[in-house]
């Protein structure tokens, strides 16, 4: 099968299922926005010195390709989608950020006011990433409100991720 259907020539493209969608649809703005993050966090991940931060991002980015295919289920495909995926978001991802966030906390890794990004290579691109984690979790709150629905722990875990972006960037300054 080739990659290039030309399915999209016309503005158009598909959720998982097949529902056909605008290119502008607030889905596609999010999920879209998600696959941005995982690139930047590939970035991140190939130029981190760091094996720990590297395995961390690893799991981070296993986890987005999950939020990004339930992202790209429409409302009404969204029960089908959790009965059928072995990898939703759950409870357990989110716990996994929170005690990220309290181990570099507790290394001292804290606000101290705000820097100017590019103090180096990595550093530069986890604020690459925290910035485009806070665009798509807006893209995704926007589904909510012009009627879609995206589950709240996808919020939790886009908001979350965020924060721990911006400790990882602290930590390489």
């Amino acid at each position: 099968m080739s990659i290039s259907t030309k399915g999209g020539d016309e503005g158009e493209t598909s959720l998982l299922f097949g529902k056909r969608v605008s290119k502008t649809h607030a889905r596609v703005w999010a999920y879209g926005t998600v696959d941005e993050l995982n690139s930047v966090l590939g970035l991140c991940r190939a130029h981190t010195e760091d094996t720990v931060q590297e395995r961390q991002l690893m799991k981070i980015q296993q986890t987005l390709v999950s939020l990004m295919a339930e992202l790209a289920t429409d409302d009404d495909k969204l029960v089908r989608f959790l009965e059928r995926s072995k990898d939703s978001l759950g409870d357990d991802d989110l716990a996994y950020l929170d005690k990220l966030g309290e181990v570099m906390e507790g290394e001292n890794v804290r606000f101290t006011g705000w820097l100017i990004p590019g103090d180096s290579v990595i550093q530069a691109f986890l604020d690459q990433a925290r910035t485009t984690c806070r665009r798509a979790e807006r893209y995704a709150v926007a589904i909510n409100e012009q009627g879609g629905e995206v589950r709240p722990i996808v919020l939790q875990y886009l908001n979350r991720l965020s924060d721990i972006l911006w400790l990882m960037g602290r930590a390489e300054v």
